[in-house]
């Protein structure tokens, strides 16, 4: 269980490395009025893709440790989860713009990243240790 903890708290990095160039990409093609392509396509759904790579992994070491382990479901790991479940349905949420011109496309997508974020960071900032584990 060890194993699957360490990669879901190293797997954050690859989410924040990708959701920042999505968010410098997405910023760039909106503020050009740049055609929505297929590299963009890939980008957001490489983001979202991590994000349920992260969910996952996350509701493993959630049960694992709260059911198998016995170490219960304290507030800060409910608060965690909440947190980012609802990252990950919003990380999904640029779908509904798929047939918006591309300018909305972008500048939305922007958006949902940058909430993304706030919320990965919130959720984080409530398990004890943060940010430094």
């Amino acid at each position: 269980m060890a194993l699957i903890l360490q990669i879901h708290s190293d797997t954050r990095w690859l989410v924040l490395l990708v959701g920042v160039v999505a968010l410098v990409k997405f910023l760039i093609g909106w503020l050009k009025k740049s055609p929505f392509e297929k590299v963009d396509r890939i980008l957001i759904s490489a983001f979202s893709g991590l994000l349920d790579l992260q969910a996952t992994l996350g509701l493993i070491v959630l049960l694992w440790n709260g059911l198998v382990d016995g170490a219960g479901f304290p507030r800060y790991r409910l608060e965690h989860l909440g947190a980012m479940l609802v990252a990950v349905v919003l990380g999904h949420m640029q779908a509904r713009w798929k047939n918006a011109d591309d300018t909305t496309r972008f500048r939305n997508t922007f958006f949902i990243i940058l909430g993304v974020f706030l919320l990965i960071y919130l959720g984080v900032a409530v398990i004890p240790g943060g940010w430094t584990r």
